[in-house]
């Protein structure tokens, strides 16, 4: 019992203390799961160009980029499997050596004419509100030690699961089983019914995409990351080789993968590289599979099928498609919007019974004095 009531304390004082911050989080991946989707909804008229005989070539585009931003850490092709008639996204892998914002940037341009359609910092709420969104996500706007924060809320939510998983674990089956009702006496019974179904039903998912947030958030513990933040970007090292005939040579060696991600070299000692899906595999595995080449030489420096990794790589491999919900189709992703949503709510449903608890004890002592 004694334990009971040291596990239900340090339950309520963990989501009192990142309640606020688990509302903002939970709001913000629930509309990242559609977050393709909403991008392209917001932006339909712009993001939607005019097909044309044939497109610019991939240089043109890395050439410009590199004029416009001469000191970039990396640039990344990041829709490469849109539709014909869609804008090319760019992510811009920028640094203002500030520890402080992550630097993030999106250029999209159409594919045709060349014309920049948008272009800013994600730390903006233009070019797009849904890529703040995303950088907030992970960061809450504050760069590397936002990162970290996120990252020990991600703990904070499994330690929040874990002490509320002992608690009420008389009720779980009960709550599964639907033999737990909601008691409308009062507000109160409610409130208290309402949190022990939410989190049950809630409980194999949040501890799912905790725990994936905390591991994707990771490097921000990493020394070498904050000081490579704070370091200027040299003057940018642009590929010898052209990255075209490097992306169709990427085709010819893997002819079975959908591009997903093409990275961009600007600095030296950095790779080309192409990362997507291959036909067949399991969808919790897909964008794992990834092609490098010197950009340099042209050299074909590696092949990599998520197939042929350990058992361990293969694990780690889901975590983002676990995080996002994007392995199992448009009805897992509907439940990981609401799922998003449950933290905040429990966090509400917590905090109303905390204070009514407080009140009562409050009183106890005022009757007994």
């Amino acid at each position: 019992m004694k334990l009971n009531r040291q596990l239900f304390r340090i339950h309520s004082w963990f989501g009192l203390i990142n309640g606020f911050f688990l509302i903002l989080l939970g709001l913000s991946g629930s509309a990242l799961v559609f977050k393709k989707e909403i991008d392209d909804w917001a932006n339909k008229e712009l993001l939607t160009v005019q097909q044309q005989q044939k497109r610019l070539p991939l240089d043109y585009f890395y050439e410009d980029i590199a004029k416009r931003y001469p000191a970039i850490d990396g640039i990344a092709w990041i829709n490469p499997d849109d539709a014909p008639d869609k804008a090319f996204n760019f992510r811009l892998y920028l640094n203002d050596a500030r520890i402080t914002s992550y630097d993030l940037g999106l250029i999209t341009y159409d594919p045709f004419t060349g014309r920049i359609l948008r272009e800013g910092e994600l730390q903006n709420l233009t070019p797009s509100a849904i890529e703040w969104i995303y950088q907030y996500h992970f960061s809450i706007q504050v760069g590397v030690p936002g990162a970290a924060f996120v990252g020990l809320l991600g703990l904070c939510i499994i330690i929040s699961i874990i002490t509320g998983f002992i608690i009420y674990k008389k009720h779980i089956i009960q709550v599964l089983t639907f033999r737990i009702k909601i008691n409308r006496k009062s507000w109160r019974t409610i409130t208290s019914d309402l949190h022990r179904i939410v989190g049950v039903w809630a409980l194999f998912f949040n501890i799912i995409i905790a725990f994936t947030g905390f591991w994707l958030n990771l490097f921000a513990f990493e020394p070498k990351v904050w000081a490579n933040e704070m370091i200027p970007t040299k003057p940018n090292t642009l590929a010898k080789h052209s990255l075209d005939s490097l992306f169709k040579q990427a085709l010819i060696e893997m002819p079975d993968l959908t591009p997903q991600y093409v990275y961009l070299p600007t600095q030296p000692n950095k790779k080309f590289f192409v990362r997507g899906a291959v036909k067949g595999e399991a969808a919790i595995w897909a964008g794992n599979n990834s092609i490098q080449f010197n950009p340099q030489t042209g050299e074909l420096i590696s092949v990599n099928l998520i197939a042929d990794e350990n058992l361990w790589n293969k694990i780690e491999a889901t975590f983002y498609s676990l995080h996002i919900g994007s392995y199992g189709g448009g009805l897992i992703r509907v439940i990981y919007v609401f799922v998003g949503l449950t933290p905040g709510f429990l966090s509400i449903t917590g905090f109303l019974l905390w204070r009514r608890r407080r009140k009562r004890h409050k009183m106890a002592i005022h009757i007994k004095k």
